[in-house]
């Protein structure tokens, strides 16, 4: 472990204390240009959301009718009634993103798959990054509008499903992620620069409420005009 990733830890609630907690369940709003890029517009804007800390697991609800929520696994994601009767399943979900750009339309079940790896990868860290196969290590520092935060490159194993194999953190002087880049491959390996805020404290662990993701430009700057996804979490709540 590098002495980048336990500061971060320590900052967030320390690894014992994330250890010791089983899920993450909020109230979640979606907005950004996205959904209406891929064709499912609605489906995922406002409901709930449960996120498993120690397995890739995801659900959200309502997902394309009242009384229906997902099943998200890296190697299987589905639409299920809220009883946990299975109505659609798609086997191995990241083979069905083949030869995807940023324009390709999604289908539900893969609309399902996309939030459920990302809403996991955001929200079980940084307590994910300790996770067998995540290779981390600090590089350069970076300035930005007269921030300066440090910076730990990640390298995920195969076991996990996210945006890209390498992704980058960036880290204030407080071990609090503000930034992260990665690219989209499962959407032509669109580039995004992702922002953090609104940090609070539930049941000694850190939790962010906003996040802000635009599109990254070849000088590695986010583009305003371009928010690709924005994420809202309220009435957060910690088993």
């Amino acid at each position: 472990m590098t002495d980048l990733l336990d500061r971060t830890l320590q900052a967030y609630g320390g690894y014992d204390r994330w250890k010791a907690v089983t899920s993450v369940t909020a109230h979640k709003h979606f907005g950004g240009a996205i959904w209406d890029i891929k064709q499912v517009p609605g489906i995922v804007h406002d409901g709930g959301i449960t996120v498993w800390l120690k397995e890739q697991r995801t659900s959200l609800w309502p997902f394309t009718g009242p009384g229906l929520k997902t099943a998200y696994t890296p190697g299987r994601v589905g639409i299920e009634t809220t009883s946990g009767d299975v109505v659609e399943v798609l086997d191995d979900p990241r083979s069905s993103f083949a030869g995807h750009t940023l324009e390709t339309p999604w289908t539900a079940l893969q609309l399902a798959y996309f939030t459920g790896y990302a809403m996991w990868t955001y929200t079980a860290e940084p307590f994910n990054l300790t996770f067998p196969g995540v290779h981390t290590e600090e590089g350069e520092p970076w300035s930005e509008d007269g921030r300066r935060w440090r910076r730990l490159h990640v390298s995920y194993p195969d076991t996990i499903a996210t945006h890209s194999p390498h992704q980058v953190l960036y880290i204030d002087d407080d071990g609090l992620i503000r930034r992260r880049d990665y690219q989209v491959d499962i959407a032509g390996g669109s580039p995004g620069a992702h922002y953090v805020s609104g940090f609070d404290e539930i049941d000694g662990i850190v939790v962010p409420r906003t996040r802000l993701i635009y599109v990254r430009d070849e000088n590695n700057r986010p583009v305003p005009e371009q928010l690709v996804v924005s994420i809202e979490l309220t009435d957060i709540k910690i088993d």
